[in-house]
């Protein structure tokens, strides 16, 4: 049973605290119930919301639990997403019942186990400090990936805030849902892209480490008339412009690097001023964390903002 709900967590992005609160709190209320359960069953009467979740009753079996913390005062009530979010899991549920029993202690034990793991999940810190260049400010967030990258074997932290914080910043400049984002763990071949994002004419690929495979992307992104651009971290500008020299190709791929290339976005969309680069800075870490909560199931990665000087 914990392999197909681990499953069905991992597919369905229920990681974030909206689709927490409705799991753990339609677990409770189908304790004893025979599958198939009829999701109908589980609408209030106009259909606009499911119907027994609510903040008290999530609190409550929290505090069962022995957990104090809040999840979320609504518990999932007012969510748009929450009717969504229970169909998806009464199908999951109906699915898996129609050919084993389900034991629904561990299914309860299962998503308190999960949102354990949102609360234990520490994010980032991003200090807006009026006294540090924008680069301080980003570079401490990709100093803190490089330190937790060191604790935890093979989780590439820092390549995924990069890849993300792109993006947040794309989203920023052509519009949210114009881009398309994708799972870090996403092979660019495997689903048809030509680098992390396809944009124009324009294949980005973001690298924390460039190799010659890359290079020989970019090379295949020439011939099929795309414009290649790399986006690195500062010591990998050279190793991807020497790179691109062994290939022939220097002159016809863009090398940029990363912390300049979020820097610039700033100060150019907070239009040279102090209060105006501290709005666009919050939104880019708000849309960054909305990107993470859609895309991928590690909270930790997210960024918190923290008040500076």
């Amino acid at each position: 049973m914990r392999e197909a709900l681990e499953r069905f967590y991992q597919e369905s992005r229920f990681n974030t605290k909206g689709p927490l609160s409705v799991a753990l709190q339609l677990s409770r209320a189908f304790q004893g119930a025979e599958v198939p359960i009829n999701p109908n069953d589980f609408l209030a009467d106009r259909g606009g919301q499911v119907k027994g979740l609510g903040g008290p009753n999530l609190k409550k079996i929290l505090l069962g639990y022995g957990i104090d913390r809040p999840l979320s005062s609504e518990g999932g009530r007012t969510s748009r997403g929450s009717i969504d979010n229970m169909r998806a899991y009464v199908e999951f549920l109906n699915d898996y019942g129609s050919f084993a029993p389900i034991d629904w202690d561990e299914v309860e034990q299962f998503w308190i186990g999960k949102i354990q793991d949102y609360f234990d999940a520490t994010p980032f810190t991003l200090s807006l400090d009026a006294s540090q260049s924008i680069k301080t400010i980003i570079r401490d967030v990709t100093e803190q990936a490089v330190k937790r990258q060191r604790l935890v074997t093979g989780v590439k932290y820092l390549g995924t805030i990069m890849q993300h914080l792109v993006g947040a910043k794309l989203d920023m400049v052509m519009g949210a849902g114009t881009i398309t984002h994708n799972s870090s763990s996403n092979n660019d071949q495997e689903h048809g892209r030509t680098g992390d994002f396809d944009i124009g004419d324009v294949s980005i690929h973001v690298t924390t480490r460039p190799s010659e495979a890359l290079l020989i992307k970019c090379r295949e992104n020439l011939a099929a008339n795309r414009k290649p651009l790399i986006v690195t971290i500062d010591n990998g500008v050279g190793l991807a412009s020497d790179l691109a020299n062994e290939l022939g190709i220097e002159e016809r791929v863009e090398v940029i690097d990363f912390i300049q290339f979020i820097v610039a976005n700033i100060h150019e969309r907070g239009l040279f001023d102090r209060t105006g680069r501290h709005s666009r800075i919050e939104e880019l870490i708000e849309r960054y964390n909305s990107i993470i909560d859609r895309f991928e199931t590690d909270p930790s990665l997210k960024i918190e903002v923290a008040a500076g000087r």
